[in-house]
């Protein structure tokens, strides 16, 4: 096994020397192949981006799984954050009237999940809006962001998956991020290949072609990918094409209601209302 399991909980991964897009990716992929249900996707700073997660899901139906909200100021990120169960409720009215209207549901791969509640839940680089909105004081951007893990937390144990999590930096500013995770996973880069330690897992290397070498690629990551597809009985598709395409990355549900394919428009990619945690 080359990539952790997420348990329930907030996990905070911490990458060195970068933003980690390919790994919480992996993971996230990883997760929904291995769980019934969809994702509910909280970014910041352009981690959620379609390129690299068309180039390394195995099946396109994962991205189908995947509701992304997108938050460029710290109000829009904790209201996004805020109104995350208006958009899982949504998204389970939507998916047991498609299920009823198709007469059955596909079997279930995990007896423990459903295919219509969340599997997950993400939000990387969670402190980067409330670092870096220059209309708030210290004191208030402290208090959103300690809102927005409150909320995570409570996410967590009311839906009773796992909350995975980023930060931007590791300083006094984050020591909430870390005090308020469960569980804890550093990713480093070695020589050979990105290591990754956790309470309970630790990966060494990353063998390609017999352990001839190792790489990092994002073609690494969709063959390792591809192989728990393979092992879970999910047919990996044709990698898609490095550009995004029109369709985007899964669904996201608009101010109005109207659940719509997650583009690079920000005004479709947000399931919370304008105005939703401003002042």
């Amino acid at each position: 096994m080359l990539l952790p399991q997420l348990d329930d909980g907030i996990t905070l991964l911490d990458v060195e020397g970068g933003r980690g897009v390919p790994i919480l990716q992996s993971l996230v992929l990883d997760h929904l192949l291995l769980h019934d249900g969809p994702a509910f996707w909280v970014d910041a700073n352009g981690h959620a981006t379609t390129t690299t997660l068309a180039q390394i899901a195995p099946s396109q139906r994962l991205l189908n799984r995947i509701h992304v909200a997108r938050g460029f100021t710290a109000y829009q990120h904790y209201g996004a954050v805020c109104n995350l169960p208006t958009a899982v409720n949504k998204s389970i009215q939507m998916s047991t009237t498609d299920a009823g209207a198709a007469g059955r549901e596909e079997p279930s791969r995990d007896e423990d999940t459903s295919p219509h509640t969340p599997a997950l839940i993400v939000a990387p680089a969670v402190d980067a809006q409330y670092r870096a909105d220059d209309t708030l004081g210290e004191t208030h951007a402290n208090t959103l962001q300690a809102r927005t893990l409150a909320r995570l937390s409570t996410y967590a144990e009311g839906y009773d998956i796992p909350v995975l999590i980023t930060r931007n930096e590791r300083n006094e500013f984050t020591e909430p991020v870390a005090t308020v995770a469960d569980h804890h996973l550093e990713c480093e880069q070695t020589r050979m290949g990105p290591r990754v330690v956790g309470e309970d897992f630790e990966t060494l290397v990353y063998p390609v072609d017999d352990g001839a070498y190792y790489q990092t690629t994002f073609a690494y990551w969709r063959q390792l990918l591809a192989a728990r597809a393979t092992q879970v009985g999910v047919e990996p598709t044709t990698p898609a094409p490095s550009t995004p395409t029109p369709e985007g990355v899964g669904t996201c549900v608009t101010a109005d209601g109207e659940a719509v394919a997650a583009t690079a428009d920000p005004l479709l990619d947000a399931w919370t209302a304008t105005g939703t945690g401003g002042r």
